[in-house]
């Protein structure tokens, strides 16, 4: 890949990087579509970087009332108070506005952006711009079949076909035979994704379900009238772990007997999980993502290091947590890091 309209020098080199070790987190800057930081800095670990003050943009296309991106951000931020990184953070789940807040970025000449790729094609322009800038751009969560292509530095994060191949598998396991896969985002590649890697392994039917995922009581009526449309449901799989709850109500409503699994954690579901209302989550650790984006952009500016060499992404997921394991993980779900 092309990296030559950067401006600092690169040296290739694989990096090990550990994410436990800053698990304390402190306070860093909000941007647009971010909250002020509630962390003080006197909670920042002791092995804090001196190196010179950094800016990094973290954007992202969370929607509102996406609890996920919350972990993601609490990652991004521990390593940011490790790194002695100012952190600004803005997302927006529309591609056209994150595009903007990329340039919005740009233009403030920060040091490094971290991205997702939900919708890459309306990114590609305005990453180039970044590339041209002299600007180290890294991918995170979203994004994997085409940060290569868009010239990224490195990704963190799930091969979503993988995980949804994994989860199909684990539908065979649980005898599963009719499983209606719930898309809340039309157009985001990696929910896409999932389900087409489900619908490939899964020996049962495979049924797609878009919802508005920002509107979860037309999730719930949407999940609930195709339940009732369809009696011989027997899973529903939700993409994200707010909406799992939602589609368990649904069952109720619907008077159906199906089941609920579901991809990613939060605290409420490793609780529902424990209480036998969720089957099992995939994990792709998203406290990971965005710490090692951010931890990933210090590496580069201070030691000229990308991971994976620029070749290969470094993979978080996919885990599964069920009842099993789940015990496991709960503590730091509850802290909201898992």
């Amino acid at each position: 890949m092309d990296r030559s309209s950067h401006t600092r020098p690169r040296r290739i080199a694989f990096v090990a990087v550990a994410a436990a070790a800053a698990l304390t987190l402190a306070g860093c800057s909000s941007g647009s579509g971010g909250k002020e930081s509630e962390e003080g800095g006197a909670d920042a670990s002791a092995g804090k970087a001196s190196t010179p003050r950094m800016k990094v943009a973290l954007i992202t296309h969370q929607a509102p009332g996406d609890t996920f991106w919350d972990i993601v951000r609490k990652g991004a931020e521990a390593a940011a108070a490790k790194d002695n990184v100012d952190l600004v953070y803005s997302n927006d789940p529309n591609a056209g506005t994150q595009a903007t807040l990329v340039q919005n970025a740009i233009d403030q000449k920060v040091d490094g952006i971290a991205v997702t790729l939900a919708k890459p094609d309306a990114l590609k322009a305005v990453i180039a711009k970044a590339n041209a800038a002299g600007i180290p751009v890294v991918g995170l969560n979203s994004g994997l079949s085409d940060w290569k292509e868009l010239g990224l530095l490195e990704f963190f994060g799930q091969d979503e076909s993988v995980a949804g191949e994994a989860f199909g598998k684990k539908l065979n396991e649980v005898g599963a035979k009719n499983a209606v896969c719930v898309i809340h985002e039309q157009g985001n590649v990696g929910l896409t994704q999932r389900c087409d890697g489900v619908k490939k392994t899964f020996e049962g039917e495979t049924q797609i379900l878009n919802v508005n995922g920002t509107d979860m009581p037309s999730v719930k009526s949407t999940i609930t009238a195709k339940l009732k449309q369809d009696s011989s449901i027997d899973y529903v799989v939700t993409l994200g772990a707010p909406f799992a709850p939602t589609a368990v109500q649904s069952v109720g409503d619907a008077g159906s007997e199906a089941k609920v699994a579901t991809f990613d954690l939060n605290k409420e579901l490793t609780k529902a999980i424990e209480a036998g209302d969720i089957e099992f989550a995939v994990d792709q650790q998203p406290y990971l993502q965005g710490y090692l984006a951010i931890d990933g952009l210090w590496l580069y500016e201070n030691n000229g290091n990308y991971s994976g060499g620029g070749e290969q992404p470094v993979l978080t997921g996919p885990a599964f947590v069920d009842k099993s394991n789940v015990d496991a993980v709960s503590e730091y779900a509850a802290k909201g890091t898992r």
